[in-house]
């Protein structure tokens, strides 16, 4: 995937390597990018990068993204998903951008007791970090109304896979289940959610890069729900392991109670999801087994 994702492209990647990043994830391609340690809440080392390599297609995907860590301390939440998101329309407008991907998420629909949320449905977050993700959102939209900011909005629903953070939840499950370590689940776990993996979330990102209009925003989903609960005794069925293994804990604040969209406008791209949930999780605790080094150099929360 990788490879077919660089080839022909000159690729420029920012991070500022938080908690959650490492130059582990892009070793293999290291090569064939340049790589810049910057925090996007920077605007002066941003527009160092803007001048030197002449970006002509800016796809935002950095964030802080963890619920729960939203709910201790907002500061970090505010300061990369919205200002730094300002950061980046200003230096996109001065430059004069062709192509600006948002990447944003299912959460800012707030929750859904049932039916498909489309991308015309008003945004109601109920938790901080879905909160500022909201707002990113509206000064991305504020801009393609008022700038013409070649800008998309992409919506996507949860995504898990190789190199995920072990505080997410299918981390969590894979990690503590190949230490017979209890899992913590949430609630009874009757949260819906619905999953993607994410050589699909990438294979959307770039169909609508191809095919996406300018001004619109694209829900990116799987079609496929499932109850947390049901979702972490697949993985310990796939794991050989016993449901004994579960612990449930008290729920979070603001934990919505399910997520789905309707994924119409992408798939008349051209857009299939092409990876079952099934087969997803046998990759991915694949790939977490094969790389339980690095997963045990993360802390949990830190």
């Amino acid at each position: 995937m990788r490879q077919a994702v660089l080839r022909g492209l000159d690729v420029v990647v920012v991070d500022c390597l938080t908690y959650a990043g490492d130059l582990a994830r892009i070793r293999e391609v290291s090569k064939k990018i340049k790589f810049y340690k910057v925090d996007i809440a920077s605007d002066k080392q941003l527009e160092i990068i803007f001048k030197k390599e002449k970006i002509n297609c800016l796809v935002h995907f950095a964030a802080e993204t963890h619920v729960d860590r939203s709910l201790k301390d907002i500061s970090p939440f505010i300061r990369t998903n919205v200002l730094g998101t300002q950061n980046l329309i200003d230096l996109a407008i001065k430059h004069r951008l062709k192509s600006f991907l948002h990447i944003s998420t299912d959460e800012v629909y707030g929750q859904g007791q049932k039916g498909l949320f489309k991308e015309t449905d008003p945004l109601k977050p109920h938790n901080p970090y879905a909160v500022t993700k909201a707002a990113g959102e509206l000064l991305v939209r504020t801009a393609i109304q008022l700038f013409q900011f070649p800008a998309i909005i992409i919506r996507s629903s949860n995504i898990y896979g190789p190199w995920q953070h072990p505080e997410k939840l299918i981390p969590v499950v894979i990690s503590n289940a190949f230490e017979d370590k209890k899992i913590p689940v949430y609630g009874k776990g009757l949260q819906i959610r619905e999953w993607l993996h994410v050589d699909d979330c990438i294979s959307g990102i770039f169909q609508i890069l191809k095919k996406g209009q300018e001004g619109e925003i694209y829900n990116l989903g799987s079609n496929f729900e499932s109850r947390n609960i049901d979702s972490v005794k697949t993985i310990l069925t796939l794991m050989g392991k016993k449901n004994s293994l579960i612990k449930f804990v008290p729920d979070r604040l603001g934990h919505d109670f399910r997520y789905s969209l309707n994924c119409l406008k992408i798939s008349q791209l051209g857009f299939r999801p092409q990876i079952s949930f099934k087969e997803g999780l046998v990759r991915t605790i694949d790939w977490y087994k094969d790389n339980n080094s690095w997963v045990k150099k993360k802390n949990f929360y830190q």
